[in-house]
Protein backbone atom coordinates (compact mmCIF):
# COMPACT_ATOMS: atom_id res chain seq x y z
CA UNK A 1 0.00 0.00 0.00
CA UNK A 2 0.86 3.41 -0.64
CA UNK A 3 1.96 5.72 2.08
CA UNK A 4 0.03 8.11 3.94
CA UNK A 5 1.83 11.08 1.42
CA UNK A 6 1.40 8.98 -1.40
CA UNK A 7 -2.67 8.50 -0.84
CA UNK A 8 -3.22 11.88 -0.73
CA UNK A 9 -0.73 13.51 -3.11
CA UNK A 10 -0.73 10.77 -5.97
CA UNK A 11 -1.26 12.38 -9.77
CA UNK A 12 -0.62 15.65 -8.52
CA UNK A 13 2.34 17.51 -10.73
CA UNK A 14 3.25 19.75 -7.71
CA UNK A 15 6.23 21.41 -9.12
CA UNK A 16 4.00 22.91 -12.19
CA UNK A 17 0.65 23.44 -10.41
CA UNK A 18 -0.36 26.29 -7.94
CA UNK A 19 -2.43 24.63 -5.21
CA UNK A 20 -3.34 25.19 -1.30
CA UNK A 21 -3.31 23.51 2.08
CA UNK A 22 -5.90 24.50 4.53
CA UNK A 23 -5.04 24.14 8.03
CA UNK A 24 -1.32 22.83 7.93
CA UNK A 25 -0.02 24.20 10.95
CA UNK A 26 3.62 23.01 11.70
CA UNK A 27 3.26 19.71 9.44
CA UNK A 28 2.31 20.85 5.96
CA UNK A 29 2.05 17.70 3.38
CA UNK A 30 2.96 19.93 0.51
CA UNK A 31 6.28 21.35 1.13
CA UNK A 32 7.85 24.32 -0.47
CA UNK A 33 10.99 22.65 -1.72
CA UNK A 34 8.06 20.17 -3.21
CA UNK A 35 6.65 22.66 -5.43
CA UNK A 36 9.51 24.02 -6.81
CA UNK A 37 8.42 26.20 -10.06
CA UNK A 38 4.97 25.53 -8.69
CA UNK A 39 3.57 26.98 -5.39
CA UNK A 40 1.42 26.32 -2.41
CA UNK A 41 -0.43 28.86 -0.22
CA UNK A 42 -1.25 27.85 2.98
CA UNK A 43 -4.36 28.80 4.15
CA UNK A 44 -5.68 29.06 7.95
CA UNK A 45 -8.44 31.26 10.18
CA UNK A 46 -5.60 33.74 11.49
CA UNK A 47 -2.15 34.79 10.38
CA UNK A 48 1.22 33.26 11.21
CA UNK A 49 1.73 35.86 14.53
CA UNK A 50 -1.35 34.56 15.67
CA UNK A 51 -1.28 31.12 15.13
CA UNK A 52 2.10 30.74 16.90
CA UNK A 53 1.00 32.41 19.74
CA UNK A 54 -1.96 29.78 20.61
CA UNK A 55 -0.05 27.00 19.52
CA UNK A 56 3.62 28.49 21.65
CA UNK A 57 2.18 25.58 24.44
CA UNK A 58 1.67 22.82 23.37
CA UNK A 59 4.58 20.50 22.88
CA UNK A 60 3.48 18.70 20.20
CA UNK A 61 3.59 21.32 17.66
CA UNK A 62 6.52 23.10 16.04
CA UNK A 63 5.51 26.93 16.42
CA UNK A 64 8.50 28.07 14.28
CA UNK A 65 7.50 26.12 11.95
CA UNK A 66 3.77 27.35 11.16
CA UNK A 67 3.68 29.66 8.29
CA UNK A 68 0.16 31.61 7.00
CA UNK A 69 0.14 32.77 3.71
CA UNK A 70 -3.80 32.96 3.27
CA UNK A 71 -6.54 33.99 6.43
CA UNK A 72 -9.71 32.82 5.53
CA UNK A 73 -12.22 33.30 8.17
CA UNK A 74 -15.48 35.62 7.51
CA UNK A 75 -13.86 36.36 4.63
CA UNK A 76 -14.70 34.53 1.26
CA UNK A 77 -11.65 31.84 0.57
CA UNK A 78 -11.78 33.50 -3.15
CA UNK A 79 -10.39 36.94 -1.81
CA UNK A 80 -8.14 35.28 0.46
CA UNK A 81 -6.72 33.77 -2.37
CA UNK A 82 -6.20 36.50 -4.23
CA UNK A 83 -5.26 38.67 -1.95
CA UNK A 84 -1.82 36.55 -2.19
CA UNK A 85 -1.89 35.04 -6.15
CA UNK A 86 -3.74 37.36 -7.87
CA UNK A 87 -7.56 37.87 -8.31
CA UNK A 88 -7.66 36.24 -11.30
CA UNK A 89 -5.95 33.08 -10.16
CA UNK A 90 -7.93 29.85 -10.13
CA UNK A 91 -5.54 26.54 -8.12
CA UNK A 92 -5.04 23.36 -9.42
CA UNK A 93 -5.83 21.05 -5.98
CA UNK A 94 -6.71 22.09 -2.59
CA UNK A 95 -5.24 19.66 0.22
CA UNK A 96 -6.63 19.59 3.82
CA UNK A 97 -6.16 16.92 6.16
CA UNK A 98 -8.49 16.57 8.88
CA UNK A 99 -10.07 19.83 8.43
CA UNK A 100 -13.59 18.74 6.63
CA UNK A 101 -14.95 17.17 9.83
CA UNK A 102 -14.74 20.78 12.00
CA UNK A 103 -15.93 22.86 9.66
CA UNK A 104 -19.68 24.07 10.91
CA UNK A 105 -20.88 24.24 7.29
CA UNK A 106 -19.84 21.40 5.46
CA UNK A 107 -22.04 22.37 1.80
CA UNK A 108 -20.70 26.10 2.25
CA UNK A 109 -17.68 25.14 3.03
CA UNK A 110 -16.92 22.60 -0.18
CA UNK A 111 -19.16 25.57 -2.40
CA UNK A 112 -15.74 27.88 -1.66
CA UNK A 113 -13.31 25.39 -2.43
CA UNK A 114 -14.87 24.62 -6.13
CA UNK A 115 -14.85 28.47 -6.23
CA UNK A 116 -11.17 28.95 -6.01
CA UNK A 117 -10.49 25.71 -8.10
CA UNK A 118 -10.09 25.30 -12.26
CA UNK A 119 -12.70 22.77 -14.07
CA UNK A 120 -10.78 19.46 -13.04
CA UNK A 121 -9.04 20.81 -10.23
CA UNK A 122 -8.22 18.46 -7.15
CA UNK A 123 -9.25 18.11 -3.74
CA UNK A 124 -8.08 16.11 -1.56
CA UNK A 125 -8.89 15.09 1.53
CA UNK A 126 -7.90 12.82 4.76
CA UNK A 127 -10.80 12.38 6.71
CA UNK A 128 -11.01 10.56 10.58
CA UNK A 129 -12.80 7.27 10.57
CA UNK A 130 -14.78 7.34 13.46
CA UNK A 131 -14.93 3.22 14.15
CA UNK A 132 -11.02 3.76 15.28
CA UNK A 133 -11.23 6.85 16.68
CA UNK A 134 -12.93 8.63 19.59
CA UNK A 135 -15.94 9.14 17.52
CA UNK A 136 -16.56 5.56 17.77
CA UNK A 137 -20.03 5.89 19.80
CA UNK A 138 -21.11 8.64 17.78
CA UNK A 139 -23.41 8.33 14.89
CA UNK A 140 -22.67 8.79 11.50
CA UNK A 141 -23.78 12.22 10.14
CA UNK A 142 -27.10 12.58 8.67
CA UNK A 143 -28.25 15.07 5.60
CA UNK A 144 -30.74 16.40 7.86
CA UNK A 145 -27.46 17.63 10.46
CA UNK A 146 -26.02 19.26 7.06
CA UNK A 147 -28.95 20.90 5.49
CA UNK A 148 -29.05 22.48 8.89
CA UNK A 149 -25.98 23.63 9.18
CA UNK A 150 -26.04 24.86 5.42
CA UNK A 151 -29.43 27.01 5.89
CA UNK A 152 -28.53 28.60 9.36
CA UNK A 153 -25.09 29.54 7.76
CA UNK A 154 -23.36 28.52 10.60
CA UNK A 155 -20.18 29.84 11.23
CA UNK A 156 -19.33 28.01 14.48
CA UNK A 157 -20.09 24.45 15.61
CA UNK A 158 -24.27 24.70 16.94
CA UNK A 159 -24.96 23.57 20.50
CA UNK A 160 -26.26 20.29 19.38
CA UNK A 161 -23.30 19.52 17.48
CA UNK A 162 -20.78 20.82 20.68
CA UNK A 163 -23.15 18.00 22.99
CA UNK A 164 -22.90 15.13 20.73
CA UNK A 165 -19.08 15.46 20.46
CA UNK A 166 -18.63 16.11 24.08
CA UNK A 167 -20.90 13.50 25.60
CA UNK A 168 -20.00 10.81 23.52
CA UNK A 169 -16.36 11.27 22.98
CA UNK A 170 -14.63 8.54 24.43
CA UNK A 171 -10.81 6.83 24.65
CA UNK A 172 -10.08 4.82 21.95
CA UNK A 173 -7.06 1.99 21.43
CA UNK A 174 -7.34 2.34 17.71
CA UNK A 175 -5.40 -1.44 17.36
CA UNK A 176 -7.99 -2.76 19.70
CA UNK A 177 -10.79 -1.08 17.53
CA UNK A 178 -9.59 -3.02 14.72
CA UNK A 179 -9.35 -6.11 16.56
CA UNK A 180 -12.56 -6.15 18.13
CA UNK A 181 -10.95 -6.02 21.16
CA UNK A 182 -13.30 -2.55 23.20
CA UNK A 183 -15.87 -2.92 25.41
CA UNK A 184 -17.77 -0.05 24.21
CA UNK A 185 -19.70 -0.05 27.31
CA UNK A 186 -16.75 0.73 29.29
CA UNK A 187 -14.60 3.28 27.24
CA UNK A 188 -13.77 6.42 29.21
CA UNK A 189 -15.55 9.23 28.87
CA UNK A 190 -13.43 12.21 27.78
CA UNK A 191 -16.06 14.71 29.31
CA UNK A 192 -18.26 15.37 32.05
CA UNK A 193 -22.23 16.05 31.76
CA UNK A 194 -21.67 19.22 33.57
CA UNK A 195 -18.85 20.28 31.44
CA UNK A 196 -21.06 19.20 28.31
CA UNK A 197 -23.92 21.50 29.22
CA UNK A 198 -22.17 24.04 29.62
CA UNK A 199 -20.16 24.20 26.35
CA UNK A 200 -23.01 23.59 24.49
CA UNK A 201 -24.79 26.83 26.17
CA UNK A 202 -21.26 29.23 25.56
CA UNK A 203 -22.04 27.94 21.72
CA UNK A 204 -25.87 28.20 22.00
CA UNK A 205 -25.60 32.08 23.96
CA UNK A 206 -22.27 33.66 22.99
CA UNK A 207 -21.63 32.40 19.85
CA UNK A 208 -18.35 30.36 21.48
CA UNK A 209 -16.18 28.83 19.24
CA UNK A 210 -15.60 25.22 20.25
CA UNK A 211 -12.98 22.74 18.29
CA UNK A 212 -15.21 20.02 17.65
CA UNK A 213 -15.92 17.11 15.01
CA UNK A 214 -18.80 18.35 13.68
CA UNK A 215 -19.64 15.71 11.67
CA UNK A 216 -18.93 12.16 11.68
CA UNK A 217 -17.83 9.38 8.39
CA UNK A 218 -17.01 6.40 8.06
CA UNK A 219 -15.96 5.66 4.14
CA UNK A 220 -19.63 4.71 3.40
CA UNK A 221 -21.24 6.77 5.47
CA UNK A 222 -19.30 9.70 3.07
CA UNK A 223 -19.65 8.39 0.12
CA UNK A 224 -23.57 8.04 0.77
CA UNK A 225 -23.85 11.54 1.91
CA UNK A 226 -21.49 12.97 -1.00
CA UNK A 227 -24.19 11.45 -3.49
CA UNK A 228 -27.00 12.95 -1.76
CA UNK A 229 -25.39 16.35 -2.15
CA UNK A 230 -24.43 15.79 -5.65
CA UNK A 231 -28.00 14.95 -6.73
CA UNK A 232 -29.50 17.87 -5.08
CA UNK A 233 -26.79 20.04 -7.07
CA UNK A 234 -25.34 21.55 -3.80
CA UNK A 235 -21.62 19.64 -5.02
CA UNK A 236 -19.66 20.33 -7.84
CA UNK A 237 -17.35 17.75 -7.40
CA UNK A 238 -16.88 13.89 -8.44
CA UNK A 239 -14.57 11.58 -6.94
CA UNK A 240 -11.73 10.11 -8.73
CA UNK A 241 -10.80 7.97 -5.68
CA UNK A 242 -11.24 7.18 -2.55
CA UNK A 243 -8.45 5.63 -0.80
CA UNK A 244 -10.43 2.96 2.10
CA UNK A 245 -8.90 3.05 6.30
CA UNK A 246 -5.92 0.69 6.78
CA UNK A 247 -6.23 -1.83 9.40
CA UNK A 248 -4.57 -0.12 12.31
CA UNK A 249 -4.91 3.14 11.65
CA UNK A 250 -7.89 5.66 11.39
CA UNK A 251 -8.20 7.64 8.65
CA UNK A 252 -9.38 7.62 5.08
CA UNK A 253 -8.06 9.41 1.75
CA UNK A 254 -10.57 10.95 -0.63
CA UNK A 255 -9.68 12.72 -3.83
CA UNK A 256 -12.53 14.91 -5.44
CA UNK A 257 -12.37 16.58 -8.99
CA UNK A 258 -14.30 19.69 -10.09
CA UNK A 259 -16.28 18.73 -12.21
CA UNK A 260 -19.26 20.83 -14.45
CA UNK A 261 -21.21 17.81 -15.53
CA UNK A 262 -24.13 17.33 -13.10
CA UNK A 263 -24.28 13.79 -14.57
CA UNK A 264 -20.98 12.87 -13.94
CA UNK A 265 -20.96 14.05 -10.53
CA UNK A 266 -23.80 11.71 -9.73
CA UNK A 267 -22.61 8.90 -11.05
CA UNK A 268 -18.74 8.90 -9.91
CA UNK A 269 -20.34 8.91 -6.23
CA UNK A 270 -22.90 6.43 -6.89
CA UNK A 271 -19.90 3.95 -8.07
CA UNK A 272 -18.17 4.70 -4.60
CA UNK A 273 -21.07 4.36 -2.53
CA UNK A 274 -21.87 0.87 -3.81
CA UNK A 275 -18.27 0.11 -3.57
CA UNK A 276 -17.80 1.69 -0.25
CA UNK A 277 -21.23 -0.05 1.46
CA UNK A 278 -20.09 -3.58 0.37
CA UNK A 279 -16.57 -2.64 1.90
CA UNK A 280 -17.34 -0.74 5.16
CA UNK A 281 -20.69 -3.81 5.60
CA UNK A 282 -17.33 -6.34 5.44
CA UNK A 283 -14.96 -4.44 7.96
CA UNK A 284 -18.13 -4.69 10.56
CA UNK A 285 -17.99 -7.86 13.10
Amino acid sequence: MPNRDESILSGLDLKRMIGAEIGPLDRPLVQRSDAGSGRVIYVDHCDTTELRRRWASDPNVDEAKIEVDAVWRSNPLRESIAAVAGADTRLDYVIASHVIEHVPNLIGWLQELSGVLKERGSLRLAVPDKRYTFDILRNTTTLAEVFDGHVRQRKVPSSSRVLDFALNSVEVDCQKAWRNGLDLASLRHMYTHERAIRLAQEAEHNGTYHDVHCWVFTPASFASLMLELARDGLLEFGCERLVVTQRDTFEFFVHMTHSPDPTERVRSWQIVAEAEQKQDFSAIG
